[in-house]
């Protein structure tokens, strides 16, 4: 049985990463710095932990024994805090965890970052040279929770030439991330229903569109670290859903939110997403298993959408 540390196993994310891998038989130690009933499992231990006290983490990630740990904890909103506090806590926490599972002799390493590095919505307009957006697209982060997962990829690409092939490094971009309860009506992470971002396109425009259940992301993250020592080390996946979140073309949509992309909008006719994650299908042979159309009528049926 593999053992994985994951950071931010309380958070929305993390509860169900933390779930997912540990009902795949896998042994996780959730650091957090409250922990959650939500967690409680046979196989999942729990340390509350203030992360970025470097000394304190790195002792926590030794005792751990871990053959991987997956780096979650973050501030996780744009302009949820003041920028220099968005900036200063997540590079901390980056350095903290990243820095710390290096010299604890983990050998495999791999953060979170985000789709906002690639700098979309930025007050000076944005254009992007094609669509679907992917690994290749430019980042041009122009705010401090962006800029902030931009410099979580760094330190990984940084560790990576200290240390080579010794440790196997990997980030991901997961899309708006929908918990399994919000398709039954629990508030995202903005506050809405998944319902009122459907019939209201303005609410999910500021992401273009994009989401992923967080049980892919399970899936996804134990797909990758298996694969890690078998692709080319310090990789970033885009990890979203084969849809986007509307019920209208984004060729039509995106032009009317941001100005500036119907050339290169016009290919994503149908359901197609402004994000491809044709990378991980490639690499690593992973397709996310959710949509919202099948989740929403799941819903309305009165299934249960935990299973």
């Amino acid at each position: 049985m593999s053992r994985i540390v994951v950071t931010g196993g309380s958070g929305r994310l993390g509860r169900t990463l933390v779930s997912g891998l540990a009902g795949r038989g896998r042994e996780i130690v959730s650091l957090d710095r409250a922990p959650t009933v939500q967690l409680a499992a046979a196989n999942v231990s729990q340390v509350s932990l203030d992360l970025t006290d470097a000394a304190a983490t790195a002792r926590a990630l030794t005792d751990a024994k871990a053959d991987a740990v997956i780096h979650l904890a973050a501030i996780a909103v744009p302009f949820s805090a003041p920028e220099d506090v968005i900036l200063r806590t997540n590079a901390t926490l980056a350095m903290s965890v990243l820095g710390g599972a290096v010299a604890a002799g983990i050998p495999k390493i791999v953060a979170a970052s985000s789709p906002t590095v690639l700098g979309y919505g930025a007050p000076t307009e944005w254009s992007p040279e094609r669509l679907p957006l992917d690994e290749d697209s430019a980042t041009l982060p122009w705010n401090a929770y962006a800029l902030s997962k931009l410099l979580i990829e760094q330190s990984l690409a940084m560790l990576q030439r200290q240390t080579g092939d010794r440790v196997r490094f990997a980030a991901f971009r997961p899309c708006y991330v929908i918990a399994p309860e919000e398709w039954s009506g629990a508030p995202t992470q903005q506050g809405h229903t998944v319902r009122e971002r459907l019939d209201d396109p303005a609410l999910s425009a500021p992401a273009l569109f994009n989401y992923v259940d967080a049980r892919d992301v399970a899936t996804f993250a134990d797909t990758l670290l298996g694969a890690l020592g078998d692709i080319p080390n310090g990789e970033v996946f885009f990890v979203g859903a084969d849809d986007a979140l509307a019920r209208e073309p984004l060729a039509d949509l995106l032009p009317r939110f941001h100005p500036g992309t119907a050339s290169a909008a016009a290919v994503l006719t149908g359901s197609a997403p402004a994000f491809s994650n044709a990378k991980a299908r490639r690499l690593l042979g992973w397709r996310p298993q959710h949509s919202w159309r099948a989740e929403l009528a799941h819903a309305d049926d009165g299934m249960d959408v935990h299973a």
